[in-house]
């Protein structure tokens, strides 16, 4: 018997799932086959929508109000696809979209037309993270050339480390006693003690 199921994901608790809510029982999802999940969309390690997808079988629907609601991450949203109408011979509908219908009946062209669109969102999707990474990049190093500072705040270091450095360079105390007059540890006592001489050179 074929079956149709409605997933609702939203990624908070404070997020409402109503509209989508709305939307499914509209295009007649059952409200014993919705199932709700409040889980980000980052991957697809969901509890309740793993057990949604394991308990498909051929011929059954799987509807979703848009296709971020399925995943964010398009790789692995091409993945499930794939799996869900191959593998268990299932069809998916993606309501805000419907190129994205899967559902037999539907001829060879409108299949394609649905595989090309999802490959379609899933390439610019990639594109629009690549740029924002490059767009990241670009900033911190202009940042950077400007002298702004990355990373938890250093250090301030004690009163008496700059001759405390000088005796451990010269060889008349060692770094864990040095560390232990100043009431630091001895690691950052080293790494600060070894950047020393090059700040003197600049």
């Amino acid at each position: 018997m074929q079956n149709m199921y409605g997933y609702v994901r939203v990624s908070t608790r404070e997020q409402n799932e109503a509209r989508q809510l709305a939307a499914m029982r509209a295009f007649g999802v059952a409200e014993k086959n919705i199932v709700v999940e409040k889980q980000s969309g980052r991957d697809f390690n969901r509890p309740r929508y793993q057990r949604l997808v394991e308990g498909l079988g051929p011929g059954d629907v799987l509807v979703v109000k848009s296709i971020d609601r399925l995943g964010r991450n398009y790789s692995d949203i091409l993945e499930q696809w794939n799996a869900i109408i191959k593998k268990r011979e299932a069809a998916i509908v993606v309501l805000d979209m419907p190129l994205l219908d899967t559902r037999q009946g539907r001829d060879l062209t409108g299949t394609l037309i649905a595989d090309i669109v999802l490959q379609l969102l899933s390439y610019v999707a990639q594109t629009e993270r690549e740029n924002i990474r490059q767009r990241q990049a670009e900033g911190i190093a202009a940042a950077k050339k400007q002298g702004v500072r990355f990373g938890p705040a250093r250090l301030s270091l004690p009163k008496g480390f700059d001759a405390l450095a000088e005796q451990w360079r010269q060889g008349g105390i060692s770094s864990r006693e040095a560390a232990k007059q100043l009431g630091i540890s001895y690691q950052t006592f080293l790494r600060r003690a070894k950047e020393a001489p090059a700040a003197l050179n600049l």
